[in-house]
This record gives C-alpha cells, structure tokens and sequence, in this order.
C-alpha cells in the first residue's frame, strides 16, 4: 500500500498569516518541514492584497472605534493601547528580519504616513479632546498632538480644509509616527524568503477537498484546480488561513471548537485616486466616526496609499453584501456554511441585526453621487473625474453563540484551535493583518506549548525582546523598542542612541 506524502505542517492559503506563521516556524526549527497550499495563482490575492485592504499600520493611533465613550464620558483606551503594542510586536519581527540580509529591503512594504483623527460637531470634538487626554498620559501616544485651529489643521490635512463653512466646529489630533503598509509585498516578500530555505514549498492553484483525522494528525487532500489531479498529505499540524474560505475549511474539520461558528460576510467598495496633483496635497491617513448604526469596518477614512513606489488616495470604505466568503468566491458560500450547530446563532444575528442589515443594503443601493457626497464631507472640493470606485477584499465577520442572545456578530478575529493542538483556523477581519505576528505567537503558544516554552524559548526571545505586556507597562522599554524598530524600518534615520537594544 503507498504511503501519503508526509510534512510536519501544512498551511491552508498564501495569505499574510500564513505566510507570516511559515516563516515563524522555519526561524524557530530550520528542520521543519512544511507546504503552503494555495486557490489563486499567486501570493496575498485575496484580503492580503493592497487594493483589497486600507493598509493601515493599525495602531490605535487615530481610529476612533479602538477607544469607544463609556456612560460616564470617560474615554476607554484599553483596546487602542493593546493593539499599538501588537502592532510594535509586527514591528520587531519584521526587524528582525530586515536584519537578517537575505529578507530584502522594508521599503517596499512600510512606509511612514502620519495617522489624524478628524471630527465634526460639538459632539465629535468633545470626545476627541477627552480621548487625546487619556491616550495622551500613556507612553504609547505620548506624541499624540490636539488642535481646533483650522489653520493648523489646513497645514496637517492640505487638502481637506479648503471650501469649508468657516463657522464648522472640528478637531483634529495627529500622531507623525504612523505608517502604511503594503500586506501584498510584505505577504509575498515572506513568500520569497519561505521558499529559499530547504524543505519549505508553496504550491498554488491548489484547493483543500478534504480534512480527516489521521493517528498522527491530520490528512489534507488537496485537487490541483487546473489539471484536476489530486493528492493526499499527512501532516502533523495543519493551519486555516485562507480568509473567509476558513471557516468552511474548519467546519470540514469536525473538530468540537468549530460547533456554532457562523459567517457574516461584508463586502467593501473605494473611491481611489491617482491624480498626482491630488495626491501630493494629502500625505497622511485621516480617520473619523463611523455613521449611527454602520459597523466599525465603515469607520470613513481617507488615506495615502503607497503600493509599489507609487502614491494613490483611497476614500471609504463603503460597505455591501454578497453571499461569497472571499472576493474570488461562490454565491453559495454563505447557504452552504449553514449548520444544525450555527443555524441557532446565525439567525438570531440576523434579528437583532436589522439596522446593520438595512445599512448594508442602502449602502449598495448608493449612486456614484452619493459617494462622493460622503468623500465632500472630508474632501469639499473633490471633483467626479479624479475618482473611480474599486471593489475592496471579502471580510467575514464572526457570528458565534451566545448564552443570553443566542448569537452575537463579532467584530475583529479569533482564533479557533484543536484541544489537542494538531489544527488552528483563523477567522474574522481587522485589524487582523497589523497584528498578524501577535495572533501567530499566540497560536504557537497554543498549539505547541511545550516548544515554545522548552527548546524555542532562546530564539523566541531573540525574535521578540518585548511583548505585548510588557510594553503595555514598561515606559522606557517601549520607547527602546519602538525606536530601534523605526530605525531597522528606516522609518527615521538613525543615531546613535537607536542602533541596538543593548
């Protein structure tokens, strides 16, 4: 009898969290030997894409929803601190790996974009002045600067203030240390890297049939889309990082975890512009409030985009529906997800979710009018012409049970492993790929506990001299940390009091 091809681990889409999690497990045991299996023919197609992502280097610094308004009008931060730290953890593997040599150069992936929030209204400029004095006291923001002069905002954001209502009540705060990240190039650069190194493959045009437990763990069969010929691997670990096709992958698996997880895909729309005499007047990411009743991933943001060399603007991002989990699809994605186990959950989502439904579907219905209206509110002066929409990547929301409503729609990701640690999936949307690295370590920590506290600790600690935590609390850690990462990311330049953590 012919034995399956064996690996230790096999990866389940080329996405940035696969990518990233390959090249972690290679840097922590060079003898592992793993596959990367991919639909798309290339690298980072789907929400790893630039086009198909706001490319925000997600730290908290000016998105408004990471620090919601408690009862008391007290600002709560902890979110916002939390995912700066994660991001700062992004930050030193991609150091470490910039150091290396053999990775390339950061440039063509992170580059530095000043982060504002921008408000409206008594209101807005109420909550923005109590959040920049909480987020402010923390080390994390202490950089953060707050004005009301419009003509300080006319010199921060060029091209928003010109042909507003002089009598318009604004704020603005603006943190210069931001950046815009490229998850395409990034994804692909691992990609790259992955694949020089022996015993690593990436394969793609390949489509995951079939998941069966097997003595040892897991036996993936795997159809090539374009020949039709397929093969079956035995592998010790497998991951789901294939977007929104995750969650059916992980309902294959028939692991327990996976009862009662649902999918709410939401599909995004852009204005984009590439007019240079547009774009060299906006050189920062500008977030604001989301509308009543529109969820956190149609916070409205206009955004310098840098993808390979070159400048665009984005604006958005408008929300749709559709029933397919990725933007490459089916339309029977959703019906086929529909389990005896999630039927439960996923229609209680959709009763108490009506005025999410009904947004979404105004939100389609828009004219191309309409949208720029919403752009004027930022931009007064935007003309049609340097204007066009592009459909943005898939995100499926989580939907998961819930004790008292019997589902809840869940914003932001989770990650779902075996109790045995032999499969993980992971599931939702943003900020996912900014703190990729953070929900890889704590998949290692998760999934292979004994390595990551025995014989990968050493290397570990190298890779990750802080994390999260600890820089949550430690002032002058942070600033170390964070200083010889801008450094390593040619953020800024360097001196001589930020070449190395010693």
């Amino acid at each position: 009898m012919a034995h399956n091809e064996a690996v230790d681990v096999v990866l389940v889409g080329a996405g940035i969290m696969s990518a990233t999690l390959a090249v972690l497990l290679k840097e922590l045991d060079p003898a592992i030997k793993l596959e990367v299996v991919e639909l798309m023919d290339s690298g980072a197609a789907e929400s790893s894409n630039p086009w198909n992502n706001a490319g925000t280097g997600h730290a908290g610094l000016c998105e408004l929803n990471y620090t919601p308004q408690t009862a008391d009008g007290t600002v709560d931060i902890k979110k916002a601190v939390h995912i700066n730290t994660q991001f700062e953890v992004s930050k030193q593997f991609w150091s470490y790996l910039t150091k290396k040599g053999t990775f390339g150069s950061c440039k063509s992936f992170i580059s530095p974009v000043p982060h504002l929030s921008f408000v409206q209204g008594d209101d807005g400029v109420s909550f923005l002045k109590e959040r920049f004095k909480t987020l402010s006291e923390h080390h994390a923001f202490s950089d953060m600067e707050y004005t009301e002069d419009k003509a300080k905002m006319a010199e921060w954001m060029p091209l928003m203030m010109p042909g507003r209502d002089p009598g318009e009540t604004l704020a603005a705060t603006r943190v210069l240390n931001g950046t815009d990240v490229n998850f395409g190039a990034l994804t692909n650069q691992l990609l790259k890297h992955l694949t020089s190194a022996p015993d690593a493959q990436v394969k793609y045009c390949k489509r995951v049939t079939g998941l069966k437990r097997n003595n040892g763990g897991w036996t993936v069969s795997i159809k090539d889309v374009n020949s039709g010929n397929t093969r079956d691997i035995d592998a010790k670990f497998v991951f789901l990082g294939a977007g929104g096709a995750a969650l059916p992958l992980l309902q294959a698996s028939g692991i327990e975890e996976s009862k009662g997880f649902g999918g709410f895909p939401i599909s995004g729309q852009w204005l984009r512009c590439d007019n240079p005499e547009v774009v060299k007047h906006h050189q920062a990411k500008v977030y604001s409030q989301a509308a009543v009743g529109s969820p956190p991933m149609s916070v409205p943001h206009l955004d310098t985009r840098v993808v390979d060399g070159k400048k665009s603007l984005l604006f958005g991002p408008y929300a749709g529906f559709t029933t397919k989990f990725l933007k490459h699809g089916s339309f029977m994605d959703l019906p086929m997800s529909v389990r005896a186990g999630n039927i439960g959950p996923m229609l209680a989502v959709a009763k108490n979710n009506m005025d999410l439904t009904k947004y979404l579907v105004s939100e389609v219905m828009q004219s191309m009018e309409q949208r720029l209206e919403s752009l004027r509110r930022f931009y007064p002066q935007a003309k049609a012409e340097d204007w066009r929409l592009e459909v943005a990547g898939q995100r499926v929301q989580i939907i998961k049970k819930d004790p008292k409503k019997g589902g809840v729609l869940q914003f932001g990701t989770e990650l779902v492993a075996a109790k045995d640690g032999s499969l993980a999936a992971l599931l939702g949307a943003s900020p996912g790929a900014s703190v990729t690295v953070s929900i890889m370590l704590e998949l290692i920590e998760k999934c292979f506990p004994n390595k990551a506290s025995g014989e990968w600790a050493a290397k570990l600690a190298e890779i990750f001299p802080a994390r999260e935590k600890v820089l949550e609390t430690d002032a002058a850690l942070y600033r170390k940390i964070n200083a010889h990462n801008n450094v390593a990311l040619e953020l800024v330049e360097a001196s001589n009091e930020t070449e190395s953590y010693a």
